[in-house]
């Protein structure tokens, strides 16, 4: 661990102590989102000229002679569009649409339950097919936390780029983030990510550093061109630390009757002395060579280390929470360390090409997996290999269609089909993926099972239609899932197999609406109705609704941009899922409704220069309902009225 210290250290010097010198490249300019709608880019105009001082070093200068190092010299790129032969650069984000979204659950869209807190265990509420058909480790409460590899962003930039992002949430709910990337010459970028957490608990908190969750993570990357651009290098390096004091939710008034649900910081909750942990070590590597032009050769290579652990101490007053949730003491009476190891090793090896509009990819994947766990003995070992391929076919910029598959084998597969128009999107997946390997083999203090459970098996429609008007756009949508063999968590807690289909018919609709000039309204809105025999192992609202209604101007002849404006937020009564912080997994339950109520929360967006603030305050409706609060999980109440402020100030000299 001391060589990884010492190996960021250095770099991070290097970062610092190199000269910057300017660079032509051409660049493929990219359109954005309209107004109103979460945006990747905008528009990059063309490039500005570029003189030469004496010395021989660059400036870049428009027609005043003024610097104009921005974000129009500040590009990143994905290394998903490289792969794909697709030429893409991105302006880093200055926006303010969305801008209050600073925490993962609302930069999702308030498209995940989690426990009421930042850090806190969280799982998206509509079902998805998973990217990863084989086999994963199944501990994914805090993957909402993670920067993983597959969406690390590299840069190009013609200045040294620094991003610093500071946000404080009431109830001490803190982030940073700390963005740096400086091209060493025109073909060679490096750059680093650093990321905390420290949110101090909601409920019956001891004091102000009583922290829920505390995160310390980071990450380096490099990309590299080669002089005749034939060979193009990929890599990064990711660590997240994420330790979280697990409380369990707030003691029912039916086992307390001195317990009171809307106590917030005087809530009794059931566990004091019993913790969580996720370790996460990535490496990755992507690079390729181009042997003639137009058809590539390329490899992948990915290293991870997933060490999951919790700790509990039966002889303190947590006990009671075990005794009534989880009886069983199988290995220890006095204290509960379930700790769960999963190592990974990918290599990816294939070819790619273009044929005029067609793209064509053909790959061997192998993969070996390690799953470790103290109370199993020795590990398991699981090897994999996968063939697949993809085409994909572009007419101009609004026209594509791609076609992919994927097979495991001998015994699962995902194929998918994606058709894309100016007025129409459309995609179909079919898929037969394995369950996860915390799912087959699992032996904990208080939980224990051996599963041979089969594939899972889903097809998955999506449709999605375009309408814009001159004020306003609208995307209706319809997503079709019939899924078997789902494996789920009972509630009893143990890895189950549903004997029946699952069927979930989602409409949707989606808008943004000038209504006059500069006010804006938008949302989004989705009905979901479940039927089959395995309907009720998916617990999703039949309503999830999102509104904005927000004014947004320039001031000071443009040197001040402001939005301002209310939001609103609102998901049907249903049984949401439970969770158990001992096996780190959410479970189906049936005995508290997470009744619907609707949340409104105020905030200002400002823009001054580049540097852009927030405020927000949540939940202003509080007390003005039936209910004097809400809930997110069962026994895990929503933010009560909080002030959150937060600044985001990057550099681009």
């Amino acid at each position: 661990m001391r060589f990884k210290h010492f190996l960021f250290i250095f770099l991070f010097g290097v970062l610092l102590g190199f000269d910057l010198y300017g660079q032509i490249r051409p660049i493929n300019p990219q359109s954005g989102m309209p107004s109103g709608f979460p945006q990747e880019g905008q528009q990059l105009p063309q490039r500005k000229e570029i003189k030469e001082e004496a010395g021989g070093r660059k400036k870049l200068i428009d027609d005043s002679t003024k610097m104009v190092f921005g974000p129009k010299t500040s590009l990143y790129f994905l290394e998903k569009d490289i792969k794909r032969n697709i030429e893409r650069k991105v302006e880093v984000d200055t926006l303010l649409d969305n801008f209050h979204y600073y925490e993962p659950v609302a930069k999702s869209g308030w498209m995940y339950q989690d426990l009421g807190n930042v850090g806190s265990a969280a799982k998206p509420i509509f079902y998805d097919v998973p990217r990863t058909i084989g086999v994963s480790s199944g501990f994914h409460a805090y993957d909402l936390y993670y920067l993983s590899p597959d969406s690390m962003r590299y840069y190009d930039t013609k200045s040294p780029y620094t991003q610093m992002n500071a946000f404080f949430g009431g109830g001490n709910r803190n982030l940073l983030d700390l963005v740096f990337a400086r091209n060493i010459n025109p073909r060679w970028n490096i750059g680093f990510n650093l990321s905390t957490i420290r949110a101090t608990k909601l409920l019956n908190p001891s004091g102000r550093d009583d922290h829920l969750a505390v995160q310390n993570a980071y990450s380096m990357h490099t990309s590299y061109k080669s002089e005749n651009g034939k060979y193009l290098l990929l890599a990064n390096f990711s660590r997240m630390k994420h330790v979280v004091e697990e409380q369990g939710g707030i003691v029912s008034p039916d086992f307390d009757e001195t317990s009171e649900l809307f106590a917030y910081q005087d809530a009794k909750v059931w566990l004091k002395n019993s913790v969580a942990q996720d370790f996460r070590i990535d490496y990755h590597l992507y690079h390729q060579y181009e042997i003639v032009k137009g058809w590539q050769v390329y490899h992948v290579f990915d290293r991870r280390h997933q060490n999951v652990l919790f700790t509990a101490n039966l002889n303190s007053s947590d006990s009671s929470f075990f005794n009534i949730f989880n009886p069983p003491r199988l290995i220890a009476s006095d204290s509960t360390k379930n700790q769960n190891l999963f190592r990974e090793l990918r290599n990816e090896v294939g070819f790619k090409g273009d044929l005029g509009p067609l793209y064509y990819n053909a790959f061997l994947k192998y993969r070996r997996a390690e799953v470790e766990s103290a109370n199993v003995g020795n590990a398991q070992q699981i090897d994999e290999v996968y063939v697949g391929g993809m085409l994909s076919g572009r007419i101009g910029e609004k026209w594509r269609f791609d076609a992919e598959a994927e097979y495991l084998l001998p015994e699962a597969f995902r194929l998918r089909g994606l058709f894309v128009s100016p007025f129409l999107e459309a995609s179909y997946t079919k898929a037969l993926y394995r369950p996860t390997a915390m799912q087959l083999l699992y032996a904990g203090n208080h939980h224990r099972w051996a599963n041979d459970f089969e594939n899972i098996g889903v097809d998955q429609i999506k449709g999605i239609l375009k309408v814009d008007l001159p004020f306003l756009r609208i995307r209706p949508s319809l997503t079709l899932n019939r899924v078997n063999n789902y494996v789920f968590f009972d509630t009893l807690q143990q890895a189950v197999q549903a004997s029946g289909e699952a069927f979930l018919v989602i409409p949707g609709l989606k808008f943004s609406a000038n209504l006059r000039q500069k006010l804006f309204f938008e949302g989004e809105g989705y009905y979901t109705q479940r039927s089959g025999d395995g309907a009720d192992n998916f617990r999703i609202p039949s309503w999830v609704v999102n509104s904005r209604l927000f004014y947004q101007s320039e001031m000071f002849k443009g040197n001040l941009y402001v939005q301002i404006g209310l939001e609103g937020r609102y998901r049907s009564d249903n049984y949401a899922d439970f969770y158990n912080p001992a096996i780190q997994q959410f479970h189906i339950q049936n005995f508290f409704d997470v009744y619907a109520y609707p949340v409104i929360d105020f905030f200002l967006n400002a823009r001054i220069n580049r540097t852009r603030i927030l405020l927000r305050m949540n939940h202003i409706n509080i007390n003005m309902m039936n209910e004097p609060g809400y809930f997110v999980t069962p026994y895990f109440t929503g933010l009560r009225r909080t002030l959150d402020v937060g600044i985001s100030w990057p550099l681009f000299d």
